[in-house]
C-alpha cells in the first residue's frame, strides 16, 4: 500500500524529464521546441523570461534557508579589498594601513554573535556576507571559528567576487541580480553592520538606510564600524544642516571601533524593545 502521506496523483518535474529523456530520437524530439520549457536552459535564458528568473532567485534561497531553519540574521557589509594586514594582495594606500584592523574586528564580531547562533543550533543571529574576500571573508572566518553556520550572498562579477573558503557550502549562494541579492540580506535582518567599503557598501548602506527612514523595514540595530572613516566620507551633519534630512535621521545609526561596542548596541537596542 502507497504511503498517503506522499502520494501524489501527477507525475512530478523529474519523472517527466525522465520520460523526455527515454522518448524516441526523431526530427521532433531532436528539436527544441519539443523540450520540456522548464528543463529549456536556452528557454529559460531568453530576455523575455526575466521575470520569471528574478522570481526564481528570489525563491530558492529563500526556501533554503527556510529548510534550514533560519529566522535571523546578522548582516555584515563592508570592503572586499579590507584584506588582512599580512596579505600582499590588499592596497596598500596610507588609509587601508588603518582600515587592515577591521578584518580582525570584523573576524571578532562574528566569532562572538555565532556564539550566541549556535546556542539556538543555527536557527538565530546567523552571520550573513556578501560570500566574497575581504571584510566578508572576515565575517564567514569568525563564524567558522565559533563552530557555527554562516551565509554568503556571491554576485556574478567579472573580478573580485567569488566565494570564499569560509562560508557553509550549503548556505553559498550566487546571484545574477543585484536588487534580489540585497532583498535576501535583509529578509532575516536583526541587526545591520556596516564596515569601511568602497561603492558596493555605500549602496548597500544608503539603500537599507533609506528602508528604515522610510518605515519601509523596522528599526533595528544599524551600526558602522570606524567613526573616523564614516564621518571623513559622509558628512551627515551637513545633510542635516541641508534640511535634505531630519536631524532625528542622524540616530538612525550608531558607530563603535570593536565587536564588543557593536554587540553593546545590539543588546542595549533589544532591551529597549
Amino acid at each position: 500500500m502507497k504511503d498517503q502521506s506522499k502520494f501524489r496523483p501527477f507525475p512530478d518535474a523529474q519523472e517527466d524529464i525522465r520520460h523526455w529523456d527515454e522518448a524516441p530520437d526523431t526530427a521532433q524530439t531532436r528539436h527544441p521546441a519539443y523540450r520540456l520549457a522548464f528543463a529549456d536552459g536556452d528557454f529559460m535564458l531568453r530576455d523575455e523570461l526575466r521575470p520569471v528568473r528574478l522570481q526564481l532567485e528570489l525563491l530558492k534561497p529563500d526556501l533554503l534557508m527556510t529548510e534550514r531553519g533560519i529566522q535571523s540574521t546578522i548582516v555584515m557589509f563592508g570592503g572586499a579589498r579590507i584584506r588582512r594586514p599580512d596579505d600582499p594582495s590588499a592596497p596598500r594606500t596610507p588609509m587601508m594601513k588603518d582600515l587592515a584592523r577591521f578584518y580582525q574586528v570584523a573576524r571578532e564580531f562574528a566569532h562572538a554573535m555565532t556564539l550566541r547562533s549556535v546556542q539556538s543550533y543555527g536557527r538565530e543571529d546567523v552571520i550573513v556576507t556578501g560570500g566574497g574576500p575581504g571584510v566578508m571573508e572576515a565575517g564567514n572566518l569568525g563564524a567558522k571559528e565559533a563552530g557555527g553556520i554562516s551565509i554568503g550572498l556571491n554576485i556574478v562579477l567579472p573580478h573580485e567576487q567569488a566565494p570564499n573558503d569560509y562560508v557553509t557550502p550549503d548556505l553559498c549562494f550566487n546571484f545574477h541580480y543585484f536588487a534580489i541579492r540585497k532583498m535576501h540580506f535583509l529578509m532575516r535582518a536583526k541587526a545591520i553592520t556596516v564596515f569601511p567599503g568602497g561603492f558596493g557598501t555605500m549602496d548597500e548602506l544608503f539603500e537599507t538606510l533609506t528602508l528604515i527612514q522610510t518605515d519601509r523595514m523596522h528599526k533595528m540595530p544599524f551600526i558602522l564600524f570606524g567613526r573616523d572613516f564614516w564621518t571623513r566620507i559622509i558628512n551627515w551633519e551637513a545633510l542635516a544642516e541641508a534640511g535634505t534630512i531630519s536631524p532625528e535621521d542622524l540616530n538612525l545609526f550608531h558607530y563603535a571601533e570593536t565587536a564588543d561596542e557593536a554587540i553593546a548596541i545590539i543588546d542595549g537596542f533589544e532591551a529597549e524593545c
